[in-house]
């Protein structure tokens, strides 16, 4: 399969993997040694899942590790979002649409699935624009859409929001929780408690925005960061193209994803957001707080199709339980497996957080994936078998 096939050559992996090897220990001699590993983030959940998935986080030296970043919108989603989102849910007019995804992250009463147990009309779609069926289907019930993630999901909505009001449907909403990369990059990056040497940029949020707005990450922070893909020779390659910036000192935005992401993003696609939504003052996120203009919400000229204005929505700000540290491990500062509840009390099945819900989540790919050791068969030879059951799991 073209763009698939080629990027899961066991061959092509075993090379790359000792050129990281080569390039760290050249890193290490120029330094004199390393007082601690090479910390390289990767923004994206995408990225996450398939470092698990295909076992690249064991194919690295010692001296680098990836931390994961906050890059999973139903990850980063705080307790008091869900909790709005049951309580519009419950209204006996309304009919609650959502992705799949959103649908188990709990809130401090119930999750959306619970809710919809005990009787809500809560709907799972896979588009904005079956929300929109729905409420053309369903003229005397409101339909409220689940907007949520980057700016890879936003031109969807904002069409649909648009084609809402050029049709009229006056019964259709949305409940908004878009939110944007590039402050949350920053935020991380004046974060006294990380450390970080370099970053895989995402790939599917930069298809739409393009490789220009990270400019400021090697230009005023000093680090180096490529937008990659997500198959495992992505995904390589990319870390190998970080390393390299490191070794001759460099700080620059690099594009491995070429084949896909434009250096100035989607045209289309950001003229449709720019229509529909503008930036809030501020937008809370699970484990970072709160977040200047990390989030956007609907413009005045397209109030009827906003639920935060059509229905009341309390937008209470609800700490996380105790026992669950979601918010350590999306700010990197612990692995998944450092939480006390990972893998007892909190498993795909019965989540405590967010980040053992999503497949994206670093908590859900690390129970799913990181237990097998697939070091050994790449320093011998036998990737071949590794990578084809990562591309059937």
């Amino acid at each position: 399969m073209k763009y698939v096939d080629e990027f899961r050559d066991p061959e092509k992996a075993r090379t790359l993997t000792r050129e990281i090897h080569r390039l760290v220990e050249q890193i290490v001699h120029d330094r004199g040694g390393l007082k601690r590993p090479l910390q390289i983030m990767e923004v994206c959940g995408g990225h996450t899942h398939s470092i698990f998935r295909y076992g690249i986080h064991q194919m690295l030296p010692p001296e680098v590790e990836f931390v994961h970043g906050p890059g999973c919108p139903v990850c980063v989603l705080p307790m008091g979002r869900v909790d709005d989102c049951v309580a519009l849910a419950e209204r006996s007019e309304v009919i609650f649409t959502t992705f799949g995804d959103a649908m188990r992250v709990p809130g401090s009463r119930k999750s959306l699935l619970k809710a919809k147990a005990d009787g809500a009309d809560v709907r799972m779609v896979y588009s904005p624009l079956d929300a929109l069926a729905i409420a053309r289907a369903n003229p005397h019930r409101e339909v409220i859409f689940f907007g949520l993630g980057f700016e890879t999901t936003m031109p969807s909505t904002a069409m649909t929001v648009l084609q809402a009001h050029a049709q009229r449907i006056n019964n259709f909403s949305l409940f908004c929780n878009h939110i944007t990369i590039i402050p949350t990059i920053k935020a991380i990056l004046d974060s006294p408690d990380l450390h970080l040497d370099g970053f895989l940029g995402p790939g599917h949020v930069s298809m739409v925005i393009g490789t220009r707005p990270y400019r400021f990450i090697a230009e005023h922070y000093r680090r180096p960061i490529t937008v990659a893909g997500f198959e495992p020779l992505d995904v390589l390659q990319s870390v190998w193209m970080v390393l390299r910036q490191i070794a001759e000192g460099r700080c620059e935005v690099e594009n491995q994803y070429g084949r896909i992401v434009p250096e100035d993003g989607n045209a289309q696609a950001l003229s449709a957001i720019e229509q529909v939504f503008e930036l809030r003052e501020f937008f809370e996120w699970r484990g970072l707080g709160s977040v200047d203009h990390s989030g956007v919400r609907i413009r005045e000229r397209f109030a009827a199709y906003d639920a935060e204005r059509k229905f009341p929505v309390a937008n209470l700000k609800i700490a996380d339980p105790k026992s669950c540290q979601c918010g350590e491990v999306l700010k990197g500062v612990i692995k998944p497996q450092q939480c006390k509840v990972f893998g007892t009390a909190c498993t795909p099945e019965t989540p405590l957080g967010s980040l053992m819900v999503s497949s994206e989540g670093a908590c859900a790919a690390h129970y799913r994936y990181a237990r097998i050791d697939t070091s050994a068969l790449y320093a011998h030879g036998a990737a071949s078998d590794t990578l084809k059951q990562g591309a059937q799991a």
